[in-house]
């Protein structure tokens, strides 16, 4: 056999090659952390007991089996209408798996429902529906948008809204709790605020119901969407179910929106603690008019204790002017009466002595008299009615004549 080359050779190239593989790799760790091949066997053995403990507590997390006969029966060409979280066992974790959780169950289901496995235990053709709704599944949860689309929809997730109005206040927040919580799955902010308790300050309770009356979801109804047809000979048609679609997702979307607008506000008017805060703002609203009105009613109390004050000290001024010109009237009568009685006493004081026995001169006496009493005041009138007092005879013409001498008067009988 001959050979005949077609071409020359090229010539030779100088290139960099480096070991590669998992067993330089092993090689290599152990060299670089001077590991003997015992204490490398005993590091990777720990890994393994660690992977392992993960692992079980992953599974512990996941549906014991799928065999639920309603799931198993699922028409899979209807595989959107089924509850692909069950289908691979995470009814539990739903919205909370994690991508590996995902991977790991999806494991599970098939190795239990796998059609191989069904076959080699008996199994039918027509058992194998399932398998494809498990793929199916799997596909979907694994790819974020799709998930996005399906947990929008996932009712199975829903917490339960309580029908009738609770009145006690551990039973509203064990209630209501959960729902807020499931909920919170469709929030674009992070984190969301919870319910809390009876301790929560009214702050947090504000901030709580001004976050939920503001919600921001990013809750799509994509997943409920009718199938576009492929057949692109209709074009019309095409973009009649895509226009279809897109106003269906807005009447859902404005449908979700006022559902969780109207349950806000029945929380917000339920909720034991607005109650309270409201019941404490009317308290404090009172107690600071009460104090308002209590300067207004010590000012007032003031005034009207003034004017009582002067009220009482005008009536007693008036009763003392009243007293004190009753007084002065009866010491004007009292004086009055005194004069009288003084001038008659010095009247009577000649006739009572008969006249000194001059009787024939009484007339002209008595005129004396007068004229004396006349010229006295008040205070020499009562000094001679009292010097006439108890003095007769002789002894009271002297007291006359003396009183006459000092007056001064041109009297005919006195001298």
């Amino acid at each position: 056999m001959s050979f005949t080359a077609v071409a020359s050779y090229t010539a030779a190239a100088k290139r960099p090659i480096e070991p590669v593989g998992q067993y330089f790799l092993a090689h290599a760790t152990r060299t670089l952390k001077g590991h003997t091949w015992s204490e490398f066997e005993k590091i990777e053995a720990e890994k393994n007991v660690v992977s392992v403990e993960e692992k079980d507590a992953d599974e512990e997390l996941f549906d014991e089996e799928i065999n639920d006969p309603e799931l198993l029966a699922h028409d899979p060409k209807d595989w959107k209408t089924c509850d692909l979280y069950a289908a691979l066992g995470l009814s539990k974790l739903r919205v909370k798996a994690t991508p590996s959780q995902i991977v790991k169950a999806h494991r599970k289901a098939v190795l239990q429902h796998h059609p191989d496995k069904k076959s080699s235990k008996g199994g039918s053709l027509d058992q194998d529906g399932f398998f494809k709704i498990i793929q199916k599944a799997f596909e979907t949860l694994m790819d974020p948008a799709k998930r996005k689309q399906f947990d929008s929809v996932d009712d199975n997730a829903d917490v339960a809204v309580p029908t009738g109005k609770i009145t006690n206040n551990a039973e509203f927040y064990a209630a209501w709790g959960p729902v807020f919580e499931s909920e919170a799955r469709f929030s674009n902010k992070q984190p969301v605020p919870s319910l809390g308790d009876d301790n929560s300050t009214r702050e947090e309770v504000e901030l709580f119901y001004k976050f939920w009356n503001n919600f921001d979801s990013w809750r799509t109804f994509e997943w409920l969407d009718e199938d576009v047809p492929d057949d692109t000979s209709n074009r019309d048609h095409k973009r009649y179910i895509e226009k279809k679609n897109n106003n269906a997702r807005k009447k859902k979307k404005t449908d979700d929106n006022k559902r969780l607008s109207d349950l806000v506000k029945r929380v917000q008017a339920e909720d034991p603690r607005i109650k309270k805060f409201k019941e404490d703002e009317k308290a404090e609203k009172a107690r600071k008019k009460w104090e308002r009105e209590a300067g207004a009613r010590a000012a007032e109390e003031a005034a009207k204790a003034k004017a009582e004050a002067e009220a009482k000290a005008k009536a007693e001024a008036e009763a003392a002017a009243k007293n004190d010109k009753e007084a002065a009237k009866k010491a004007k009568e009292a004086a009055k009466n005194a004069k009288k009685k003084n001038k008659r006493a010095i009247r009577n004081s000649a006739k009572d002595n008969g006249y000194f026995g001059d009787e024939d001169k009484a007339a002209i006496i008595d005129l004396d008299l007068d004229a004396l009493i006349d010229s006295f005041d008040d205070v020499k009138l009562g000094e001679v009615a009292s010097k006439l007092k108890d003095v007769t005879g002789d002894d009271a013409k002297k007291v006359l004549n003396e009183v006459a001498a000092e007056s001064k008067l041109s009297l005919k009988y006195f001298v």
